[in-house]
């Protein structure tokens, strides 16, 4: 039979915020997804609030924050996609309660930070920051006074990840010894050496190079006590999360001199836009390079993001396929060829299962596949049925206990 889809790709609305590629877009569009409205900036509650009672996909960078009360208003939503590495300005847990699965781009943005880390180093080690604000006063600084090569000295990554790993990668190959610390175990990259704990990595590095996600264990990760135990005349690199580095002890340690400089490119308080002034306590310092979040912020990195996370919610919308979600139960789903489709996403409660495949052997209907993945509060499952079933399928399984979510596809 023909495929259609249980609401027609054209009614499908897909709101994209914050001047995410057009790459995104494009991606939409050649897989027939047209009805798409693009915003070149965030937008405010109240008009947040409208445009996401009516999406049935958002796409949002790190600007945007979409909280309980938000999705309150986001009767059609089927799915989020934060075109950023992390999730963390949507409440996923409000989202999974309510059968939104939240899709990111863990990847795509990797070199990019990964590169602007290793020049930072350089620009710190190499005393620039202080001899470039000193030039554009007027003054001439021609010194080598603490002004190091990178080749032969210590670098520490505080998070071994998709990015940490690819500045040991980088940072290796320019002939700099690499120490890393992780709380999950990793796989050693080349020569890179793996410290037991965070305080022996601190302790041993030139350059500390910060590159973890926003949880309760990482808030204030960095603070007074941590800074006193790295090397006088090191210097510390955070394009992670603003949270991570205690402001106030980072600007002791500058004032005292235990840390030759800093980069920072992200902050505890971030302008909402371009418009909204930057005000913070680094800006006093010349040895401190500061950067408006802009660590993934290269044409190619937004490209590949654009690419990767669409193409994750065109997946969804077609599939039910939910791998690559951060709040949501993974499953790998194939084209619903010459079958009907139904997806039940529901609380994690005894005999769910049961009533769903009732609904369908109670008309006497073949099961050709179903698929089922479970967490400690919900349960989703896909059901692949030769059939030719209307609408009314769909109440049905919306009536039972628990339900959150039916889809149709057909």
């Amino acid at each position: 039979m023909a495929k259609k889809y249980s609401l027609d790709k054209d009614r499908i609305k897909v709101v994209l915020l914050e001047g995410i590629h057009k790459s995104a877009a494009d991606l939409f569009i050649s897989n027939g997804y047209n009805n798409i409205e693009s915003f070149p900036g965030a937008l405010d509650d109240d008009l947040l609030k409208e445009k996401i009672s009516t999406a049935n996909i958002v796409g949002i960078r790190s600007r945007t924050q979409i909280t309980k009360e938000i999705l309150d208003e986001a009767g059609k939503l089927l799915a989020i996609g934060c075109f950023s590495i992390g999730t963390n300005q949507v409440d996923g847990h409000a989202a999974r309660q309510m059968g939104i699965p939240v899709f990111n781009a863990p990847f795509s943005n990797t070199r990019s930070v990964a590169e602007l880390v290793i020049a930072e180093a350089i620009l710190l080690m190499r005393n620039i920051p202080i001899k470039n604000a000193a030039a554009h006063r007027g003054k001439w600084l021609k010194s080598a006074a603490n002004c190091f090569e990178i080749r032969g000295k210590n670098l520490g990554i505080v998070g071994y990840g998709h990015i940490g790993s690819q500045v040991s990668i980088l940072a290796e190959a320019l002939g700099m010894n690499v120490y890393y610390f992780d709380i999950a175990k990793k796989l050693s990259l080349g020569k890179a050496v793996a410290c037991s704990s965070l305080d022996e990595l601190l302790k041993v590095s030139n350059i500390v190079t910060l590159h973890v996600p926003e949880t309760p264990l990482t808030r204030n990760m960095i603070g007074e006590k941590q800074i006193s135990l790295m090397r006088w005349g090191s210097c510390l690199v955070n394009a992670s999360r603003g949270s991570v580095v205690n402001i106030q002890a980072l600007t002791s340690a500058l004032e005292s001199g235990r840390l030759l400089g800093a980069a920072v490119d992200v902050f505890p308080d971030e302008p909402a836009s371009n418009n909204d002034p930057f005000v913070s306590d680094l800006q006093k310092y010349d040895n401190v390079i500061l950067s408006p979040h802009v660590g993934g912020s290269t044409v190619e990195a937004q490209q590949n993001i654009g690419t990767e996370v669409a193409e994750k919610l065109v997946n969804y919308s077609d599939t039910g396929s939910t791998i690559g979600a951060t709040n949501f139960v993974q499953l790998s789903l194939q084209p619903n060829n010459n079958a009907q489709r139904f997806m039940h996403i529901h609380k994690n409660e005894p005999g769910i299962l049961r009533q769903v495949n009732y609904v369908f052997t109670s008309r006497g209907i073949n099961i050709a596949g179903e698929y089922l993945q479970t967490d400690s509060e919900i349960g989703y499952v896909i059901v692949d049925t030769e059939s030719c079933l209307g609408s009314e399928i769909i109440d049905e399984l919306k009536a039972i206990r628990g339900t959150i979510r039916v889809r149709m596809l057909y």
